[in-house]
């Protein structure tokens, strides 16, 4: 699922074990995703995963994930790690798989993770415009 979602070769970065799946009284599907006691994604009805900081920060460490990052610049990771919105203007890069709608990993210059949330352009986009949100923030290091 994780191949699928973010690219072929993503899942490589995983831990081998440890992942706990948590299931819906309701209905019976998967809910989230946990490793070691924390949160690794969320499930959405449609099938999608929205990933946590933590799920993020595991699969960030696969070059092929990087294709789904926007990176931005140093002087606004702080607004990031406290959940605003990334703004065009302070994207420095964003990946090849970052589509309107998708989910993303938001990473300062050195490559560490700021937040994660959805992206609003795409990546093309991002880098031209000068104006509008880039990146609607779940989540920040410090929510």
């Amino acid at each position: 699922m994780v191949d699928y979602l973010f690219g072929r070769g993503v899942s490589r970065a995983l831990p081998k074990s440890g992942f706990r799946l948590t299931y819906s009284r309701r209905s019976g599907r998967v809910k989230m995703i946990h490793h070691e006691g924390k949160i690794f994604a969320t499930v959405k009805p449609n099938g999608a995963m929205a990933l946590s900081v933590y799920g993020a920060t595991l699969l960030v460490k696969s070059s092929r994930f990087r294709a789904n990052c926007v990176q931005v610049s140093n002087e606004v990771s702080d607004f990031v790690k406290g959940g605003r919105s990334v703004f065009n203007k302070f994207v420095v890069a964003a990946g090849k798989n970052v589509y309107p709608r998708s989910e993303v990993a938001v990473v300062d210059s050195s490559g560490r993770v700021l937040g994660v949330g959805i992206a609003v352009l795409s990546g093309i986009h991002m880098a031209q415009f000068k104006t509008g949100a880039a990146v609607k923030v779940r989540a920040g290091v410090r929510n």
